[in-house]
């Protein structure tokens, strides 16, 4: 199964593509879809959503993971990245994908094993988990790759297929 994992955003979104086949995960492709600041918002997004659009066409994913979003202060923010998250999605959903959402306690729990871990202690297990030689730059790009690993945790149990189960009836 090959899995694009996002982290979504409007200034940086996060992208990592892997392959896990035989319980074991291998990097395809990372990187992040970089926006200027001076940018006009809804072009930003266009650069979202063709930046993906690209990602997909390249590596051919099978699903796509996201993580789930969460604001605790600025609601400007919240709103801004609620969009790109929208068109992060459609993008998704346009080439057929199915889309997978996971909070950041769950991606935590399947890289690390421990709900609570840091986020160094996280980039550094999914560093090791996909045998790269070192950590993926931004730091958007390693947390794109640890929702992949997630994904590829979750996907085959029993308790995901009962929730895709739910979510097309």
């Amino acid at each position: 199964m090959r899995i694009l994992g996002i982290d979504p955003g409007y200034a940086i979104v996060g992208y990592g593509v892997i392959e896990f086949s035989g319980g074991r995960y291998y990097a395809v492709d990372h990187g992040a879809i970089i926006t200027e600041a001076d940018t006009p918002f809804p072009l930003r997004l266009q650069q979202i959503y063709n930046g993906l659009l690209s990602v997909i066409i390249k590596d051919d994913p099978d699903e796509v993971a996201i993580e789930r979003l969460y604001f605790q202060n600025n609601q400007k923010t919240a709103i801004d990245v609620a969009q790109a998250r929208g068109v992060i999605l459609l993008s998704a959903v346009n080439n057929n994908l199915p889309v997978s959402e996971y909070t950041p306690l769950q991606v935590k729990t399947a890289v690390t094993g421990y709900g609570q871990a840091h986020k160094a202690q996280v980039m550094e297990m999914t560093r090791r988990l996909l045998k790269l030689d070192a950590l993926p730059k931004p730091d958007d790009t390693a947390d794109a790759l640890a929702i992949a690993i997630c994904h590829a945790q979750c996907s085959g149990t029993a308790l995901r297929s009962l929730l895709n189960k739910r979510r097309n009836t």
